[in-house]
């Protein structure tokens, strides 16, 4: 066997890892723009199956998860849907089709539009000195980042449906396509907006 043969094709590997083929089999994943660079590492986009929590093994392994799935997982739990991925990601995929049809669209790029505009850039950490607790600002790492847009979608999700006439789908492509379009009403830009807010009057 010669050396070149030996050697395993980097792309070749690249390519089995990040397989890129359309989501539900109908949005293309592929030629989706980012406004944010600082983030495109972080949201990966790829089909996504049932990680089983592989990711919680490492500290930074989660950002090798789709974000996709990780947002699957965020509506899934805590709540009524706790342990139900299969209905989580029924959610997921008619909100898809609900964005489509209002915005004509490719959802997958609404979604990490919605990601990058929900995404703080400041929060605030508590330090002590002489045992006062001082709130000062500091910037959010991406991951970070990345975890808090997630995080306020699910959460504006499930308070616009829970217990009320809409339907989970429904209020996700609201906060999603809300967030897209930097709408300040909307649960995920209120939030950041506020992190933000604090942690200006913090510097």
């Amino acid at each position: 066997m010669n050396e070149e043969t030996s050697q395993a094709d980097p792309l070749v590997e690249e390519t089995n890892i990040l397989p890129m083929s359309d989501l539900f089999g109908k949005w293309s994943l592929q030629d989706i723009e980012y406004a944010d660079i600082g983030l495109r590492r972080y949201i990966l986009l790829r089909p996504y199956s049932d990680s089983r929590g592989k990711h919680s093994a490492k500290q930074f392994q989660k950002s090798e998860i789709s974000s996709l799935e990780r947002l699957v997982n965020r509506i899934m739990s805590p709540g009524k849907n706790s342990g139900k991925k299969e209905k989580a990601s029924q959610i997921l995929k008619e909100s898809f089709d609900l964005i489509h049809k209002k915005t004509e669209e490719n959802p997958v790029q609404i979604f990490v539009r919605a990601i990058e505009n929900a995404a703080p850039r400041e929060e605030t950490v508590r330090l002590k000195y002489g045992g006062v607790s001082i709130p000062k600002a500091v910037d959010v790492s991406p991951q970070r980042r990345v975890d808090l847009a997630i995080k306020f979608l699910a959460e504006g999700t499930k308070n616009a449906s829970f217990k009320k006439k809409t339907s989970a789908h429904q209020a996700l492509a609201t906060q999603l396509i809300g967030a897209s379009e930097h709408d300040a009403s909307t649960y995920a830009i209120r939030h950041k907006e506020e992190k933000e807010r604090v942690a200006a009057a913090a510097r």
